[in-house]
């Protein structure tokens, strides 16, 4: 008689969705080192990740629910996790449409409305050291919005590139004078909004019938800015249609483009530190911008 696999991050795909879902396992699509399609008895395909670390299966498991809790953008429910696995549901895939883009729009600006509690909140049940990728991300409450982007969001990432050599000291005194000056860059206050956190095209599947998913968040409370911002560095199909929607369902205060960079330091940053010196001359570029706009 075999030895039962444990459960944990060395597990095969195959035994996580058994054990988490309580369904046998009859099939199994390999599709990178850390997620495989599964086909459960009875024919469901389901999605089987490792997480990178112990707890980030956790969180993205938190945060998929609290985007789901909010009826707006569709989201991949959660048929089990632990702390190295998480089981979603697959999602088939298809092409963007302009009035399907126009309706993603709609649905995340009403997602942004539902809210969070303060910046930095994390999901219900969310540990409070998540992830943004690879990356580690504090998801630590704060009042205010500029001093926490700067604290928690800004900061942590440029020490890191700095102490990594990837970005000089001269050169992160920009972004610096960019912390020290976010009360006036910042533009007017908004409530805490219900982000993604993540939002590059990647994590935006559009389903069989057109209509757009969420996945793989980084959910927290934040400026709904930020999700925008990322949308526009890395590109989303129709994008002006995603923006005519949102608009249309929770106009942008005036500035918003011209604070794109401003919100586009967050994720440069950890990009910087993630995959080198590339990134930290966008990082440069977009502080530059955010101080001169």
């Amino acid at each position: 008689m075999s030895a039962r696999p444990a459960a944990g991050s060395d597990e095969d795909p195959g035994a996580a969705a058994a054990r988490l879902t309580g369904r046998p396992v009859t099939g199994l699509r390999r599709l990178s080192g850390t997620q495989a399609e599964v086909v459960l008895d009875g024919g469901q395909v389901v999605m089987v990740k490792r997480g990178s670390d112990p707890g980030a299966a956790l969180a993205e498991a938190a945060g998929l629910r609290w985007l789901a809790e909010a009826g707006t953008v569709r989201v991949p429910a959660v048929h089990g996790h632990d702390p190295h696995w998480l089981v979603t549901e697959r999602v088939p895939t298809g092409r963007p449409s302009p009035e399907a883009a126009a309706r993603f729009g709609h649905d995340l600006a009403a997602l942004h409305t539902t809210g969070a509690p303060a910046y930095g909140a994390p999901p219900p049940g969310g540990p409070e050291e998540a992830y943004i990728g690879l990356a580690p991300m504090r998801s630590v409450p704060g009042p205010d919005w500029t001093l926490w982007y700067a604290e928690h969001r800004v900061l942590p990432y440029l020490r890191r590139a700095v102490d990594d050599g990837t970005m000089r000291s001269a050169e992160a005194a920009v972004i610096e004078r960019v912390c020290e000056r976010l009360p006036e860059l910042a533009g007017p206050a908004e409530p805490p909004a219900r982000l993604h956190g993540d939002l590059w095209n990647g994590n935006v599947l559009w389903g069989a019938d057109g209509q757009a998913w969420l996945i793989d968040p980084a959910a927290h409370g934040g400026h709904r800015e930020t999700d925008l911002a990322m949308l526009h560095l890395f590109g989303c199909p129709h994008l002006t249609h995603v923006l005519d929607g949102y608009q249309q369902t929770a106009p942008l205060a005036e500035g918003w483009r011209a604070r794109i960079p401003l919100h586009q330091l967050f994720p440069l940053l950890v990009h910087t530190v993630l995959f080198g010196r590339g990134y930290a001359e966008q990082a440069l570029t977009a502080a530059r911008a955010a101080l001169s706009a």
